[in-house]
């Protein structure tokens, strides 16, 4: 059966129990890597001294914040942090492990 392709391998099996605990878990993880990524870029602009320290303070506000509501979300969906990192294949996880 080598060469061979699962036909079924590529098929969604959309749940109606699950459908809105898959969407929540794929805006989650839309969200979480923004977040990473606005997290990188906050830390970047701290270490070269670009913001006031009112800016500063606004942006670690807005980021645990954030932080707090990602896992209020996750928590009302049964959703782990670690759910969020999907599997790339070769290329790996799509967030850093932290």
């Amino acid at each position: 059966m080598t060469g061979r392709r699962n036909p079924n391998r590529n098929r969604l099996d959309l749940e109606p129990d699950t459908v809105e605990r898959d969407l929540v878990k794929l805006v989650l993880t839309v969200v979480e890597l923004l977040r990473q990524l606005m997290e990188r870029q906050a830390l970047r602009r701290f270490d070269e001294g670009d913001l006031s320290e009112e800016q500063e303070e606004r942006i670690g506000l807005t980021l645990m914040l954030l932080d707090d509501r990602m896992t209020e979300l996750r928590e009302r969906y049964g959703l782990r942090p670690e759910d969020l990192n999907l599997d790339l294949g070769p290329l790996g996880p799509l967030l850093p492990r932290e």
